[in-house]
């Protein structure tokens, strides 16, 4: 298959800090992956580094064909790569219609099917607050909002960073269902959370990063099935 993006051999620093130590990885067309390890242990960098957010990195990212090892985050995104942080990032004083209005552009092959409508329709409370600020919502429906936002970017890519982090069952509940719903339509995703049984069953494949490396990767029946796993995972 296709890989949309692919990286070889990824250190980032923060400062005097050496964050990542060599890591390999890579998605395909239509892919999910599982992107799994204890905190601290650099998933969040590895991502930041990715999208060009870490200006201390090394090694090669390519995505689509094309080295992007240098690029800068909006170069990345206009390519085709959807991001939804950890913290949300929404517009706090835009409205809901505002804060996904402003994200929408066609896709690369000029696709245009996550619309405003659709969105409304796949978060039906965003549909009852389309009117309220940013900073008026929840922390689920800011999650909600931050997803549909990506998606109305019509991205061959999108990056979930804990997006379940702090939500209340039912709103979790909701967004792996959206997550379903992202993959069954071909969007590659790259999936990092702490409910690492629900990533794995979710996921193609996975992998675990420790202290910074890979160390343990596969797909994600294998992954599941590594005695190493509870140890890399501290559970």
């Amino acid at each position: 298959m296709e890989a949309i993006i692919e990286a070889h051999g990824l250190h980032a620093w923060y400062g005097s800090s050496h964050v990542l130590h060599g890591v390999d990885i890579a998605i395909a067309r239509g892919e999910t992956l599982g992107l799994l390890g204890r905190n601290g242990m650099g998933k969040s960098t590895l991502i930041r580094t990715l999208l060009g957010h870490v200006a201390q990195r090394d090694g090669q990212i390519r995505l689509f064909g094309e080295d992007v090892s240098r690029a800068k985050p909006y170069e990345v995104a206009r390519r085709g790569v959807a991001y939804v942080p950890e913290g949300r990032g929404v517009f706090p004083n835009l409205t809901v219609r505002e804060n996904l209005v402003m994200a929408a552009r066609a896709g690369r092959d000029g696709r245009r099917d996550w619309t405003y409508e659709r969105v409304m329709t796949t978060f039906p409370r965003l549909a009852e607050r389309v009117n309220h600020l940013g900073g008026q919502l929840s922390g689920g429906e800011q999650q909600m909002l931050s997803i549909g936002r990506a998606l109305m970017t019509h991205p061959e890519l999108i990056i979930l960073d804990e997006a379940t982090e702090g939500l209340a069952p039912l709103i979790v509940a909701e967004i792996w269902r959206v997550i379903g719903e992202i993959s069954a339509g071909g969007i590659a995703t790259l999936i990092v959370d702490r409910d690492w049984r629900k990533v794995l069953s979710r996921a193609d494949r996975a992998l675990v990063l420790q202290k910074g490396q890979a160390v343990l990767q596969g797909t994600a029946d294998e992954v599941a099935g590594s005695p190493a796993l509870a140890g890399y995972l501290g559970v």
